[in-house]
């Protein structure tokens, strides 16, 4: 996108921006939409997203809203390499999906448990040992075999 490699974060560019070091801007277009070059002293760096990587705006009305709100309203726009045909035209990201329906399953199985939980702590009768549960549902399924094994057929 630049020719500068160096990055510059959000929270150091509203703090240079607020001391009035920022004294100049240059808007890039690229083949995935926007990106912006600060330029403060001798010094030029891109903006970068939270991840580190350049951040790139695909629309250039988002990008505007973005300097303005900083308080940059003057900056150069360079459109050379810009090309709108190559933006895609849906934000389908079926990673994000399948992950996003994942959380959701996992978030309901918890809140699942959770009342499964709460009700058997909030239970006032008593506490029985596993074996003698164990030894009850054998019981119960034998009690069930025999019934069945004697119905006439």
């Amino acid at each position: 996108m630049a020719n500068t490699v160096d990055t510059i974060d959000h929270t150091t560019l509203t703090r240079l921006v607020e001391s009035g070091a920022v004294h100049g801007a240059e808007v890039i277009g690229h083949r995935q939409g926007w990106g912006v070059v600060v330029k403060y002293g001798t010094t030029e760096r891109a903006l970068a997203a939270r991840r580190g990587a350049v951040r790139s705006f695909r629309k250039f009305e988002t990008l505007v809203a973005y300097l303005k709100e900083l308080g940059i309203s003057h900056y150069q726009v360079n459109a050379a390499d810009f090309d709108a045909n190559a933006l895609k035209t849906t934000r389908s990201r079926p990673d994000a999906a399948e992950r996003m329906k994942r959380a959701f399953e996992a978030d309901a199985q918890a809140q699942f448990l959770q009342t499964k939980v709460a009700a058997s702590l909030a239970d006032s009768r008593p506490n029985m040992e596993h074996a003698q549960v164990m030894g009850d549902a054998r019981a119960l399924l034998q009690a069930k075999r025999r019934q069945r094994a004697a119905k006439p057929h």
